[in-house]
């Protein structure tokens, strides 16, 4: 599947191919002029993992970055000055960050600072190549950056006191009044005094042109970059020489400046992946420098010339079983109902899922869910993910199971679909392939599925930074395969933390920036332990404000919706209950779990109980409401998770065929229990 869809973004970073740098890495810093050059595209996380794209601010009057280190006096008066005016011009638009260029801080020195920063946003800045670029070399430096120009407008002291020599109006606020009456500022540019920031990197960029192309960067880009960037791939252009890596040179640096590409968009911070693709952080300097010396070719063959790739269609292998789903031709433009598909799997006897992988997904597959339903329909529809095969977001992978574990297909019945096409803005026709992996032999452990969501969100019209929690509590010990977060293209950050029964706490997942063009599980190496009583909390950021090139409408309230222009907060698990084996199921404790998934998805407070007003934003669950009073044993207003199984106990047995109602209950509503099996994927 070709990803044009991408091309757009990678255009961007040929933007500045004329000038790769806005200021020669061998310049010395100190005698440079630095206001009027460019300040290229980067990404950086804060002190909460949040990550902060420069381009995104592209509607802001100005961008002020502050050089700043921990421990010391220059960066904590700096930091107090910012805060204040951040105070008084984050309502014009303006955006206010820290830059940690500082080798001696690392991401946890900056977490554990995180109260002495006065809500000024920290960018770890481990790898100097941001602050390297812009020119930094002292504490306490300011700099204003024109989004109109993508330039240095002011580059000097936050306040007149930080000059080694005070200039009348050589201050941040001065720059800042001016530009936002649409002047220049007064005085563009003041020497700073402050404590000297090492970049040892600025010494040695005399070497980078010694940097080989066929010994050290060709073989970074053929492990990390030609798996899709390849005739047939998924990528726009295949690296397949170096005179297209040469041209392709800008777009590398700025994908790897903003950490774009490789598409695996976790935090490196956190989190230890059995399929990480990311590049270490020697190989990005290695690139990065090439790049900024010239990319140039020097000795040597041509790795990726020489040696083709070619992507096979089926990685894993030749599936034991491939269904093609019935084509499905998409419109150019409007909303696509899910189309539910459902084909015989003609089995005579039960076997047990290794894998599925997918092919051919057109660039209008928003999902694909496969299941298995225990009926033949004649007219070819029907979907379940009661049993849970798998399921395909856009630049996803197969999906794997861990050793010796599987998932049980019963004899008879029909693989069975759940498609949900998005308009591209012309015809396609779709022609998904399900490849299926089968074991020889029974494996010894069953693997679950679960999810934590949030049926209440709601995302106020224009708010740029939007945050949700939901979560949800494993009542036996289990081990966690993989996890996948999910939402839609007002989803800005997505985060997974675990607290354990003792209290303590742990981020297992960080996504700084969210791209909803990768859809991608992660796999933990080892898998994640989880003590029973632990809670998952998943902890997402949504922006529904014009700065979102990607905001279907940011004049309305969003709530949760099925389509791509409303939202979700999913975040699936797929695990195993430690006890559990094929002859010991324990479906007590995913009885357990299901109803923990449902109930954290409402308790937004996270104080185990679920008011009324919390019951939001969903009609499937809004008959809860009336059923507070009938279990609410203590009297106080509120459910706990007894209190709530006993309400959810009472819908279940309310939608058995020929039950009476309750006494004051509302009428259920059956879509509910059919939404949380969805979600969780019930075996």
């Amino acid at each position: 599947m070709k990803r044009l869809h991408k091309i757009g973004l990678f255009a961007l970073g040929l933007a500045g191919a004329a000038s790769v740098l806005a200021l020669t890495a061998t310049a010395a810093p100190e005698s440079v002029k630095l206001v009027g050059t460019r300040v290229d595209n980067f990404m950086l996380p804060d002190q909460t993992g949040m990550g902060y794209e420069l381009f995104y601010y592209r509607n802001a009057p100005a961008v002020v970055i502050v050089s700043a280190t921990l421990g010391d006096d220059v960066s904590e008066k700096a930091l107090a000055e910012i805060a204040a005016l951040k105070a008084e011009y984050e309502a014009k638009g303006v955006l206010f960050v820290a830059l940690n260029s500082s080798l001696d801080d690392d991401r946890n020195d900056i977490i554990a600072a995180s109260g002495k920063l006065g809500g000024v946003p920290m960018l770890d800045d481990g790898l100097q190549l941001v602050g390297r670029a812009l020119g930094v070399t002292k504490t306490g430096e300011a700099f204003i950056v024109d989004p109109k120009t993508w330039r240095l407008a002011y580059h000097g002291p936050v306040t007149e006191a930080f000059a080694e020599k005070r200039v009348a109006g050589g201050s941040l606020k001065s720059a800042l009044d001016a530009m936002l009456a649409g002047k220049a500022p007064p005085v563009a540019e003041v020497a700073v005094k402050g404590k000297a920031i090492a970049f040892p990197d600025r010494a040695k960029a005399p070497d980078w042109k010694k940097i080989s192309y066929a010994k050290d960067v060709a073989p970074i880009l053929a492990d990390k970059c030609v798996v899709c960037h390849t005739e047939g791939g998924m990528g726009p252009f295949a690296m397949d020489s170096y005179q297209v890596v040469k041209t392709m040179a800008p777009m590398i640096r700025d994908s790897l400046r903003t950490k774009r590409m490789p598409p695996f968009h976790s935090d490196a911070h956190w989190g230890n992946w059995a399929n990480d693709m990311l590049p270490t952080n020697e190989q990005i300097k290695t690139v990065v420098n090439w790049v900024e010396a010239g990319a140039p070719r020097g000795e040597g063959g041509d790795p990726l010339a020489e040696k083709k790739y070619t992507p096979p269609e089926w990685p894993l292998g030749e599936p034991d079983v491939i269904v093609e789903i019935p084509a499905f031709s998409v419109p150019a433009s409007g909303i696509i109902d899910y189309q539910e598909v459902s084909v015989p799997t003609n089995f005579t006897e039960g076997k047990w899922l290794k894998a599925t992988a997918w092919s051919s997904a057109s660039p209008a597959v928003h999902h694909a869910l496969a299941g298995w339903i225990p009926d033949v329909r004649a007219d070819g529809k029907g979907f379940s993910w009661n049993v849970s095969l798998g399921g395909y977001g856009p630049g996803g992978e197969a999906n794997k199971t861990p050793k010796d574990t599987g998932i049980y297909v019963a004899p008879g019945g029909s693989f069975a679909y759940q498609m949900h096409y998005t308009a591209v803005g012309k015809p396609v026709t779709d022609n998904t392939k399900v490849g299926y992996y089968f074991y020889d032999k029974t494996p010894t452990h069953m693997l679950r599925q679960t999810s934590i969501t949030d049926f209440s969100l709601e995302i106020p019209a224009g708010k740029a930074r939007h945050y949700e929690t939901a979560y949800v509590i494993f009542p036996g010990d289990a081990e966690i395969f993989g996890t996948q977060p999910h939402c839609h293209s007002r989803c800005y950050s997505t985060k997974l933390t675990i607290r354990y029964p003792d209290g303590r706490e742990e981020v297992l997942l960080n996504q700084p920036r969210y791209d909803f063009g990768w859809q991608r599980e992660y796999h933990f190496e080892p898998m994640l332990q989880v003590p029973a009583g632990s809670m998952m909390i998943a902890e997402y950021v949504f922006d529904n404000s014009t700065s979102n090139p990607a905001n279907p409408d940011p004049s309305i309230n969003v709530t949760f919706g099925e389509q791509t222009s409303e939202e979700m907060l999913f975040t699936f698990m797929r695990f195993r209950f430690k006890d559990e084996t094929i002859e010991n199921r324990r479906d007590d404790l995913m009885r357990d779990l299901q109803t923990s998934v449902v109930f954290g998805a409402f308790d937004d407070d996270r104080n185990g109980e679920i008011t009324a007003v919390e019951l939001r934003n969903d009609p499937r669950f809004a008959p809860l409401k009336g059923y507070i009073g009938m279990v609410d044993a203590n009297k106080n207003g509120s459910l706990d998770m007894k209190e709530w199984a006993s309400a959810m106990t009472i819908m279940q047995q309310m939608r058995r065929p020929g039950a009476a109602p309750a006494a004051g209950a509302p009428k259920p509503d059956a879509g509910a229990d059919a939404m949380v099996n969805q979600a969780t994927g019930q075996q």
